[in-house]
């Protein structure tokens, strides 16, 4: 077997070449252990790496393949998994010094799932802290930088599982988004992103605390992040089901797409709004691709809006993701914060989460005759690293090469979208003047996850596969 997957294969392609026996489980993840030795140093993507485990179980899958015996369908596909993530017997820290050395016994419930199809988890992926920053450093791994330009962020939460998708390191990964998490760092560093409708993928196993997680936190999701949007609708349908505790009486049928073709989707673009000004170089960008796609064939209605407040609702939903995240905070933060006022109790959240129900009839009301939106997904392109020595960045920093805006304006779209349980599908867009890539969210209604996914494979139908980096290319 000597054929070589390319630097960035997908997973599709990996699958029919192992499924051909032109090249072996074990030669693929030699290749991206290889890979990663070679070219992470200044990238930093990869926080820990478990090369013997996954040997093992490459061989085990090679060994199955050769005798005829069945296999799964990602059986010796080689995978990494964002830290936040738990997985069993390979270091899952969080990204906190309070679980440097920390192992579970167990995976994550969306892990096991690919484990169960034959994925082979040979390492975890660089993060902030408690998965709470756009940007991906911390005190145990450092700063993961952008593969489109090393000065910048390749986004976060989840920016050293994309980076590593960007770079080829890995042939898919794990990610979580709570405030954009999957978003911001798909469009960054110029791949897919998944962020599925809350609540129809298992998150058990977050580590957002020194505690694991049990059970659902408001608005968090797990998903998947790759190299093509063909691959995103396939692993999505992997990871798609309730949790094992619910699957004895609940069952899920998400609804097919009503269009795939291009011309046959009714569209909405909202690519600005006051309430979180866009970025010359997004704008363009943005408009550039609608108006290819229109060459195309599809019908975009670049006016109309949801019957909302934009501005309240995103403000709210900061709110409500902010109260999600609050276990993450110290408890002397947390006391302080209570007694300032600036913390949510559960009678505050509970009224924002009546609201929220209001918001989530309007987005409904305006879907009733659109099948998808876009709009951006954050106002900047990718921004050069800003780490506060004052504490949170979300509190102290601004954005020096985009006018010095203040860093909240960086979850103005996320929030408004990911807070009302909506799924969005993060497609690259194009790059800027610069060189940088861009990303667009693909919202579709709550639960009409296969209509996102299935307009970003008909986007894809018009732009190809996306560039990959060029340090991913030696």
């Amino acid at each position: 077997m000597s054929s070589q997957p390319g630097a960035v294969a997908s997973v599709l392609e990996l699958i029919k070449l192992l499924d051909q026996r032109k090249i072996s489980a074990r030669e693929v993840l030699d290749h991206y252990l290889e890979r990663i030795d070679r070219l992470d140093g200044p990238i930093n993507a990869i926080a820990t790496l478990a090369p013997e485990r996954a040997q093992q179980e490459a061989a085990a899958v090679d060994a199955a393949r050769a005798t005829g015996r069945g296999v799964g369908a990602l059986a010796g596909i080689p995978i990494t998994v964002k830290d936040a993530i738990a997985t069993a017997d390979i270091r899952s820290t969080g990204g906190a010094t309070e679980l440097a050395d920390h192992v579970p016994q167990c995976d994550a419930e969306a892990v096991a799932r690919l484990r169960s199809a034959g994925a082979v988890v040979f390492g975890k992926t660089n993060l902030p802290r408690w998965s709470g920053d756009f940007q991906t450093y911390n005190e145990i791994f450092g700063t993961t930088n952008n593969p489109w330009d090393l000065e910048r962020t390749p986004g976060g939460s989840s920016g050293g599982a994309a980076a590593a998708v960007a770079m080829g390191f890995s042939a898919f990964e794990l990610g979580t988004d709570i405030g954009g998490s999957i978003r911001v760092p798909a469009s960054f560093c110029g791949v897919y992103g998944h962020k599925p409708s809350f609540g129809i993928i298992p998150t058990d196993g977050y580590l957002d605390h020194i505690t694991h997680h049990h059970n659902q936190a408001d608005v968090n999701v797990f998903g998947p992040i790759a190299r093509t949007a063909a691959d995103l609708s396939f692993l999505f349908d992997l990871l798609v089901a309730p949790p094992a505790v619910d699957a004895v009486a609940w069952r899920l049928d998400l609804p097919k797409p009503r269009a795939t073709d291009l011309a046959d989707f009714r569209v909405v673009a909202w690519l600005d709004d006051d309430f979180c000004r866009v970025d010359p170089a997004v704008r363009e960008t943005l408009e550039t691709t609608i108006d290819q796609l229109e060459r195309a064939g599809a019908r975009i209605d670049r006016n109309r809006r949801p019957y909302l407040d934009a501005a309240k609702a995103s403000s709210d939903g900061l709110r409500l993701i902010m109260a999600a995240t609050d276990i993450s905070q110290p408890d002397l933060d947390f006391q302080h914060a209570a007694a300032a006022g600036t913390a949510l109790l559960h009678r505050d959240w509970d009224l924002l989460h009546r609201e929220r129900h209001q918001t989530r009839r309007a987005w409904a009301d305006f879907f009733a005759d659109v099948d998808v939106l876009l709009c951006p997904v954050t106002p900047v392109p990718p921004f050069r690293h800003v780490q506060s020595s004052a504490g949170s960045n979300w509190t102290h920093s601004v954005l020096g090469d985009y006018g010095g805006r203040i860093y909240d304006d960086l979850v103005g779209w996320t929030a408004l979208i990911g807070s009302q349980y909506l799924p969005v599908t993060t497609a690259p867009a194009g790059v800027s003047g610069r060189g940088l890539p861009i990303g667009v969210q693909v919202v579709a209604p709550y639960l009409h996850d296969q209509t996102a996914l299935a307009f970003a494979r008909a986007m894809a139908s018009v732009f190809g596969d996306p560039p990959a980096p060029p340090a991913a290319m030696t």
